[in-house]
């Protein structure tokens, strides 16, 4: 890992998605969740969410990240969720 001035630099996997009027971003190793108007505010936003929970909680628990992440759309079919479209 890189050295940042005050300490190393951490590599995490963030994933936004469109939700409603918000993009909502979400740092895929820590659970850490933010949102924006537009991409670049969610980065932005996420980006300061995830410095305040590394200064809260640190970075002797979390986990390994990986070198390759892969998205995907998953369709499958719920009672609940096509009872709730009807």
């Amino acid at each position: 890992m890189e050295e940042a001035e005050g300490g190393e630099m951490e590599r995490f996997t963030g994933v936004i998605t469109k939700e409603k009027d918000w993009y909502v971003a979400h740092c895929v190793e820590l659970g850490v969740v933010s949102q924006g108007k537009n991409i670049e505010e969610a980065k932005a936003n996420l980006q300061e969410a995830v410095e305040g929970y590394l200064e809260a909680f640190g970075t002797d628990d979390i986990p390994e990240v990986k070198e390759e992440v892969m998205f995907y759309p998953i369709e499958v079919k719920s009672a609940q969720v096509t009872s709730h479209l009807r």
